[in-house]
């Protein structure tokens, strides 16, 4: 009875590796005329996409956080291991990840922020340029029924600003120690990188956003789902159940999830086993 059991779980254990056999995180790039430089993105191709040229799938747009850049997720969060696995177990749908780059380690010198910003226009590059190029070329997308949005700490605010600023484009958000406000000092060097970023933070507080959306507006951003996700020793914890609070308030759909950590690449890590099945429960 044991050997026949120690054969079944190599069996099963044979199909996982094969069914995420051929799954592929690819590097490629995008001249950008909005920004006038090339941009460089991380895709996760699920098993089966090599396979199957007819097959189109979901797809989340998963951000990184400020210093980092689009080899963060895969780099620091060992994302397609976890995708890998979700996958394979059916917690997930086969989905495309597309990991932008907004931002690099050196703050004096490289922009960072997903928002439009005096000197750099992202918002405008990722929805006029890197989503329907992204889109097109990888079979995904196409609806809101079938995109979603998630990233960490500065990505975590951009995926909440994204979602609220242009709802028709997704399902659901999955902000991770979500970066939601900023203090901006009156005696900050104006043209500093991080004082800009700063700033169109502050301007991007989706607290304030929702305290002055109309009745139509907020009617249009309740068709997303929310799930938003924070340690316990996060520096960012208060903002991130206040932004819960904000949206319980005005009748979204929205989650909570507060487990132990702090802002750390093993709690992001962690986060993806929540984050994937999610997305995947709001896919249409």
């Amino acid at each position: 009875m044991k050997k026949t059991m120690k054969r079944f779980c190599c069996i099963l254990a044979g199909l996982a590796l094969t069914m995420s056999a051929d799954a592929a995180v690819v590097r490629d790039s995008i001249q950008s005329q909005v920004l006038g430089v090339k941009r460089y993105f991380m895709v996760y191709l699920p098993a089966g996409f090599q396979r199957d040229p007819e097959q189109h799938y979901p797809i989340l747009y998963l951000l990184h956080g400020l210093t980092d850049d689009e080899r963060a997720w895969q780099d620091k969060g060992q994302m397609d291991r976890v995708a890998d696995e979700l996958m394979a177990s059916g917690e997930a749908r086969q989905m495309v990840i597309v990991m932008p780059c907004a931002g690099g380690p050196d703050t004096k010198n490289v922009w960072n922020g997903y928002f439009n910003m005096k000197g750099w226009s992202f918002e405008d590059h990722f929805f006029q340029e890197l989503l329907p190029t992204v889109e097109q070329k990888y079979r995904a997308g196409g609806s809101r029924e079938q995109r979603a949005i998630a990233g960490l700490s500065m990505g975590g605010g951009g995926s909440v600003g994204y979602a609220l600023s242009h709802p028709d484009m997704f399902s659901a958000c999955y902000p991770m120690s979500a970066w939601l406000d900023a203090d901006v000092r009156p005696d900050a060097a104006p043209d500093n990188k991080m004082t800009i970023l700063s700033a169109a933070v502050h301007e991007h507080n989706p607290l304030t956003k929702l305290d002055n959306a109309s009745d139509a507006e907020l009617n249009a951003m309740r068709q997303i789902n929310f799930f938003l996700d924070c340690g316990d020793d996060d520096f960012l914890f208060e903002q991130n159940t206040e932004l819960y609070k904000k949206l319980r308030q005005k009748r979204f759909n929205a989650q909570l999830r507060v487990r132990d950590g702090g802002h750390t690449w093993e709690y992001w890590h962690n986060a993806l086993r929540l984050c994937l099945p999610f997305v995947s429960r709001n896919f249409k």
